[in-house]
């Protein structure tokens, strides 16, 4: 309404001055054989017209006294027509046209208007109030449309800022997605790296070599820090989102990534015969990268159990190993961004299953997720 309200302050000045020059030329003629007085009324009329749309009421108060002693319609119908069009309030619009009727209908002076129950008296209180009514309702109409016109622009802006936040939601929920798949993707693979080159630095006898090695292990623990790093910012931005990022691994994609980690595995993969919706093999992919990831990590040399069971419209995952054969390496240990877990957790709880991960009582790690077959 406010921007309605400007609208009107600062409209064109053709628009101004037009109803102006007619109520003078209107004035000019009716009282053009007036008295001094009466002139002075009239012109008074006309020029309050300036002020009809930031004082609508005060303009019709100057306008009455020369409507009253000449005939003159323009200037007192454009100071209804303004009242109902700039002024609120349903009460102020009658009672202004009702003024404006009133003083109409007893004109100057009373005595050339008796009171009588005759046809013309009846003919000229209708058109007095037709006088009233009718610039009344023609204002109503135009501050009906110019609110509706302000509130249609509310509207339009709302919804746009509506789509700015959509917007913002969206790009926030693919830079949370962005983050599970990097700590998922990336980090397993630098993590084998790593290992891989403590291993050649360990068993080489070549200087050159070692050195290399080492290099390389520095430099897979110095980009781990870094992508725990943005991966952190990454999440600290994002809410979670359910729609997968491509190309995607699935269940047959286990027996390689078992072979390449390194580690001893005894495998059993029974997944069933029936498919598996897309969104469960990647969380049961993503459950045995990232258990095998911390088992490279935190439990070097141990024996680990991987296996796959269906069980009716479910399938179950657990990764399991024994305790470390030899110490970790504290010296250069590999950085974790603490987010493998709980992104496991999240995926298996959006698919309407749940997943627990806990020391056993041989000293090794259990991570075992439930994961069922979305829609069933």
């Amino acid at each position: 309404m406010r921007a309605a309200a400007r609208a009107r302050l600062t409209a064109p000045w053709p628009m101004l001055l037009l109803p102006l020059l007619l109520a003078a030329m209107d004035a000019a003629l009716v009282a053009r054989n007036s008295s001094w007085w009466e002139l002075t009324l009239s012109g008074l009329a006309t020029g309050a017209l300036l002020l009809r749309r930031r004082f609508p009421l005060l303009t019709l108060l100057l306008v009455l006294p020369g409507t009253f002693v000449n005939y003159i319609w323009i200037a007192p119908i454009t100071a209804v027509y303004s009242v109902a069009a700039y002024r609120p309030g349903l009460r102020v619009t009658t009672l202004s046209a009702s003024v404006f009727a009133l003083v109409e209908f007893f004109h100057w002076p009373l005595e050339d208007h008796p009171l009588a129950l005759d046809q013309d008296n009846a003919l000229y209180a209708i058109q007095c109030v037709m006088l009233g009514a009718g610039p009344a309702a023609l204002g109503l109409l135009a501050r009906t449309r110019t609110e509706l016109a302000a509130r249609l622009d509310e509207l339009t802006e709302g919804r746009q800022r509506e789509n700015r936040l959509l917007a913002d939601r969206v790009l926030s929920t693919e830079r949370a997605r962005l983050a599970r798949e990097m700590h998922d993707v990336v980090s397993h693979q630098v993590s084998l790296i790593s290992i891989q080159a403590g291993a050649l630095q360990v068993s080489t006898a070549d200087p050159a070599a070692k050195a290399t090695a080492r290099t390389i292990r520095e430099l897979s623990v110095r980009t781990l820090e870094e992508l725990r790093q943005m991966v952190g910012v990454l999440r600290a931005a994002g809410v979670r989102g359910t729609d997968p990022l491509a190309p995607q691994p699935r269940l047959a994609d286990l027996p390689r990534l078992i072979e390449n980690s390194g580690l001893t595995v005894t495998s059993s993969l029974a997944s069933g015969d029936r498919p598996w919706p897309e969104a469960v093999e990647r969380a049961a992919f993503r459950t045995v990268q990232e258990a095998l990831t911390n088992i490279s990590k935190h439990a070097p040399g141990a024996a680990v159990a991987v296996r796959l069971t269906a069980r009716g419209t479910r399938l179950l995952v657990e990764v399991r190993n024994g305790p470390p054969t030899r110490p970790a390496d504290t010296a250069e240990a590999l950085p974790g961004g603490g987010h493998g877990l709980v992104g496991l957790r999240e995926r298996a709880v959006l698919l309407g299953g749940g997943l627990v991960a806990e020391p056993t009582p041989e000293g090794g790690f259990l991570v075992r997720a439930e994961l069922p077959a979305a829609g069933e």
